[in-house]
């Protein structure tokens, strides 16, 4: 081999080297840039899932308060629900109670009338009673003799 050759020879292996060198730092510099990207993109992934249950937490706590206000506020409303319809039970029963007191006043007070009304009306009916049988005596001529009637039969 000539030495030209072997020159050229070398310059190849030499070349070769070189370019070996060079694809193994460029695969390293890939290998490093593919690693920092994975670990990039972990990173993103679990800032995000720790973002996502951050989210999640909020949202469940707001539904817990929300939850919470709904149930309060139900509870309070049942309770003026039933407060009111205790009031009005009340008042009904004291209406009613009133009501009750004023008829019996009522009734009271027309027996009393009506009493007085039956005893008038007897009184007045036995004293009619009492004229008309003296009417019919003396029309028979049965009426005591005592009584001083101008229109007297005897004439006394």
């Amino acid at each position: 081999m000539s030495s030209h050759q072997h020159q050229q020879s070398y310059k190849a292996g030499e070349a070769k080297g070189h370019a070996q060198e060079k694809t193994g730092q460029a695969m390293d510099t890939m290998k490093d840039k593919a690693s920092q990207a994975a670990d990039s993109a972990r990173g993103r992934t679990h800032d995000a899932k720790d973002q996502t249950g951050s989210y999640l937490d909020a949202a469940k706590e707001k539904a817990s308060q929300t939850a919470q206000a709904t149930k309060e506020k139900t509870s309070q409303t049942a309770q003026a629900t039933k407060e009111k319809a205790s009031q009005t039970a009340q008042a009904t029963k004291e209406k009613a109670s009133e009501l009750a007191e004023s008829g019996k006043e009522t009734a009271q007070a027309g027996k009393e009338r009506t009493g007085g009304f039956l005893q008038k009306t007897g009184e007045q009916v036995k004293g009619m009673a009492q004229g008309a049988a003296e009417a019919v005596k003396h029309t028979f001529g049965m009426a005591d003799v005592d009584e001083e009637d101008p229109h007297s039969k005897t004439g006394h």
